[in-house]
């Protein structure tokens, strides 16, 4: 595992994270992915993961692990996870500034 500070995890993210794993009895590693799709090109997909991989690039906050693979790490370098619950509901956001557009729903980008 390698560090990456130039991802972040915010801390209401953090907390949500350790909050899901909790209740699922899991560690508390986040992984995001990239994968080809969505209405803009990208999509991100959130899990829990069982382990962290050789190759994944990780940081921490608050006793949380944020884990991306190489390919992903180049696609959202510089941005970061929240969590947000609002009146609309509760979802994970990306801040991704190598975006260079995105969909409505936010779940998705292009570069």
């Amino acid at each position: 595992m390698n560090q990456a500070p130039d991802i972040a995890l915010t801390p209401a993210a953090a907390a949500r994270i350790a909050m899901i794993a909790q209740r699922q009895g899991k560690e508390p590693i986040l992984r995001l992915s990239v994968e080809g799709g969505g209405c803009a090109g990208f999509s991100y997909r959130f899990g829990l993961a069982e382990a962290i991989e050789p190759d994944d690039l990780a940081s921490s906050r608050d006793g949380v692990t944020f884990v991306v693979d190489p390919m992903t790490h180049d696609l959202v370098k510089g941005g970061s996870v929240d969590f947000v619950d609002t009146l609309g509901g509760a979802h994970f956001e990306v801040t991704n500034p190598q975006a260079a557009s995105g969909c409505g729903c936010g779940s998705s980008f292009s570069v």
